[in-house]
């Protein structure tokens, strides 16, 4: 009896109380935020509209997908070379930043195309068709790489002590030694509490860690301030608007073959990616089914096309609009995967909270005020989550780790990417061209699979 009341959580069909539901959806919002505006900025594109589209094109696909696959849609980092080297190339040097934004936008919406395609094979095909190309010994390690090649990056936020994206600092060189010692107390704070809240809570409260941590971040950041007068709190670039209410700037998509060109290839980076997500997603629903005795199988892995064609329709959403190009979150899934909360009705309220969000100024500026410090904490355990999820995928689907065949596929996609990221910086450089390390790993793994396996016979 007492196992079965541990069981809390709630699957895709379920539907928390309303003050719940709020809750939990304002913690998805968080966790989907920095990611999310951290590519606007880097791409120049209006960061109220790239919040807008997010939640758009999240609440799109999820009625696209029949409200079956709970996942949140967000701007994905594997386009940024590709659409910071379109607008800074020398055929837009003479566009304003709305006339750039117009000709990405173009081939943002082209790229759906590719992930559509793949989604009709695979329907067509089967599964079964796209493990063999995509089998847990490759999913599994890309899964993993996807959180590790991030973890530069939450150290780094973890030790921030910019508070704008110029790298401006509120401190003066003296007090520098010193923020920096602070900035880690408050990653660590945020860290440690968020652990503490996801392990030792229970009931209702244990499913808000990633919301209660970083709340208590902001507190010790705020005391920090009072006891020191060091601010570690962000703003807003100037840029990204004033005033208590303004409509996200919307920017209509112009034909160009430079566009598709340069952004249509990469979507083939997202399709493992999204395939990876769809399996994590598969393993934790139906390990809490399980757990709540819920009597049915969540067939989620099964909808690999549906999510698939999901995914390029929400890219030429989010592009229509002029919003930055997509994927499915991992963040967004760890925080599902920790607090168990796989609600479609809460990813939907997140989705509509996102979107309102876009059209106030003040709450863009509430949220993304957050400390660096803060999100770095948080960064530590979500990136970690995704990583560990890389090892579920492949527990639950039974790799044999002593298979040489396996040992090699494994070990080269871990080294492919994890190298791509901290030697070349994300991009491998061969052959003339800037392979994004996740991509190429994916590609080389899923060749290498492939020809391992000619000849392989099937077992029983």
């Amino acid at each position: 009896m007492a196992k079965s009341q541990q069981a809390i959580g709630y699957l895709p069909d379920e539907r928390p109380p309303v003050w719940k539901l709020l809750l939990y959806a304002m913690q998805q919002v968080i966790v989907m935020f920095p990611a999310t505006v951290a590519v606007a900025i880097i791409t120049n594109f209006h960061i109220s509209t790239t919040i807008f589209a997010s939640g758009l094109a999240t609440l799109c696909f999820i009625l696209i997908t029949g409200r079956q696959i709970p996942l949140y849609y967000g701007s994905s980092f594997s386009y940024i070379a590709a659409i910071g080297g379109l607008m800074a190339s020398d055929a837009l040097k003479n566009y304003t930043l709305n006339q750039k934004i117009s000709v990405v936008q173009f081939g943002i919406i082209m790229s759906g195309l590719v992930s559509i395609a793949a989604g009709l094979i695979v329907k067509r095909f089967g599964r079964e068709s796209i493990e063999k190309v995509l089998p847990a010994t490759v999913t599994g390690p890309i899964a993993m790489i996807i959180g590790l090649t991030l973890a530069g990056n939450a150290l780094g936020d973890a030790a921030s002590i910019a508070i704008d994206t110029a790298g401006k600092v509120s401190v003066t060189q003296a007090q520098t030694p010193l923020a920096l010692n602070l900035a880690w107390i408050i990653s660590l704070v945020t860290l440690i509490s968020t652990i503490l809240f996801s392990v030792y809570l229970k009931g209702f409260w244990g499913q808000l860690p990633l919301l209660f941590g970083p709340i208590l971040g902001c507190f010790t950041a705020f005391a920090i301030k009072l006891t020191t007068g060091i601010d570690l709190f962000k703003v807003l670039p100037e840029a990204a608007g004033s005033g208590i209410f303004a409509l996200p700037v919307f920017t209509l998509p112009k034909p160009s073959l430079l566009a598709v060109a340069a952004i249509m290839p990469i979507a083939i980076a997202t399709i493992p990616e999204s395939t990876a997500h769809v399996f994590q997603l598969d393993i934790y629903v139906n390990d809490l089914a399980k757990k709540k005795k819920a009597g049915k199988v969540y067939n989620i892995a099964d909808k690999l096309g549906l999510n698939l064609i999901g995914d390029g329709l929400g890219d030429m959403i989010s592009g229509f609009v002029g919003g930055p190009a997509g994927t499915n979150y991992g963040e967004n899934i760890s925080a599902m995967a920790i607090t168990k909360v796989f609600s479609i009705p809460v990813l939907m309220t997140a989705s509509v909270i996102a979107m309102i969000i876009a059209c106030f100024t003040p709450l863009i500026n509430a949220i993304y005020s957050i400390p660096t410090s803060v999100i770095g904490g948080l960064e530590v355990y979500l990136f970690g989550a995704i990583a560990a999820q890389g090892i579920a995928i492949m527990l639950e689907r039974k790799v044999d780790l002593f298979s040489s065949k396996n040992t090699a596929v494994i070990a080269t996609i871990m080294i492919i990417g994890i190298g791509g990221q901290y030697k070349f910086g994300g991009n491998i450089p061969f052959f003339g061209m800037n392979i994004p390390c996740i991509a190429g790993a994916a590609i080389f793994g899923i060749l290498l699979n492939l020809i391992l396996s000619i000849g392989e016979k099937k077992k029983a």
